[in-house]
């Protein structure tokens, strides 16, 4: 699959996600077969002033390369000034507009999905990154605002329209949040209206979400988002799935142990043990999510003050083997 002048090895994404897709999660992501990973929504605007939390989103490493940066704002200037600084990085190769997210704080100061009312300041930040960017750009998308102002397909025009290389589309509207079910119509629609890659995101928790994606919308990639929370092995049974028609249903304990552990390591070196310890509680209960027992477990973890600690509860859960702990 290409996007503009970038070739990747395949169509499975990793989506953006705030406090989600740090460098230890893509990293375990890539491993497991994700074709493109991308940051976390990079502040354009905090980027101007040279905030040092903000840059240090945009840390990446070789071995998870190809990465797009997603970067969100309302100001063309600003937008197209953090466009060009990291596009001029050999370690990002896509640069990514954030017009999908939902959050309060986001959409309060007029950024994220709010950017779908104003179909004119859209064309003027899209034109205004592309023409910025050493890097393809693509925009990521809602369905629109709500029910009564559903306008994917107008924005989509304009992205493709500015120069914009691919569009990803998530099928609810910023109403919705993560409620209800994505409308995989609506990302059809936006699939036959445009020429450039469309790329189909929402509701992928499973294989079978995705050929169902691909089959509905006749999308050119699909990205998983909060499907891959606490289950990097998605994207190898994604392709498994897509490849052959089969893939494991279930995670062996130990590997899952193993995994927790690799993470809360990559976590611990890139962060710190402080760090580390506060941010690798939600991810646990995610990886824990649906087992026996597990939200005794989750509080215990919550009790403690380390890496040692967690590792030996999770040890303790988990393994059977002397060699696994």
């Amino acid at each position: 699959m290409k996007i503009g002048s970038l070739k990747l090895s395949g169509n499975i994404f990793l989506a953006p996600m705030a406090g989600v897709t740090d460098l230890p999660f893509r990293l375990l992501c890539k491993e497991q077969g994700a074709s493109l990973v991308y940051t976390e929504m990079i502040s354009a605007k905090a980027m101007h002033y040279n905030d040092e939390e903000t840059m240090s989103l945009s840390e990446t490493r070789p071995e998870e390369e190809p990465v797009a940066a997603q970067i969100f704002g309302s100001e063309p200037e600003i937008m197209a000034e953090a466009a060009q600084r990291l596009s001029h990085r050999k370690d990002i190769s896509l640069i990514d507009i954030n017009m999908g997210c939902p959050a309060p704080k986001i959409v309060k100061n007029g950024e994220g999905s709010a950017l779908m009312k104003k179909p004119e300041l859209v064309r003027r930040i899209v034109r205004e990154v592309v023409r910025s960017s050493a890097k393809p750009v693509t925009v990521k998308i809602r369905k629109g605002w709500d029910d009564t102002t559903v306008n994917a397909v107008e924005i989509a025009q304009i992205c493709e329209e500015e120069g914009a290389s691919a569009v990803t589309v998530h099928g609810r509207t910023r109403e919705q949040y993560y409620s209800g079910h994505a409308d995989l119509a609506i990302i059809k629609e936006v699939k036959k209206a445009l020429r450039i890659p469309v790329i189909g995101n929402g509701d992928i928790k499973k294989p079978e979400d995705a050929r169902i994606m691909f089959d509905v919308t006749g999308c050119d990639a699909v990205m998983i988002g909060r499907g891959a929370q606490g289950n990097p092995w998605i994207f190898s049974n994604v392709n498994a799935h897509l490849g052959n028609g089969h893939y494991s249903v279930s995670i062996n304990k130990e590997n899952l142990y193993n995994t927790i552990k690799r993470h809360y390591d990559l976590m611990e070196e890139i962060k710190g043990e402080h760090k580390a310890s506060l941010e690798m509680r939600k991810h646990i209960g995610w990886y824990l999510h649906g087992l026996p027992e597990s939200a005794k477990v989750r509080s215990l973890i919550f009790q403690t003050k380390g890496k040692k600690d967690a590792i030996k509860i999770l040890a303790s859960y988990l393994c059977q083997s002397p060699e696994c702990r």
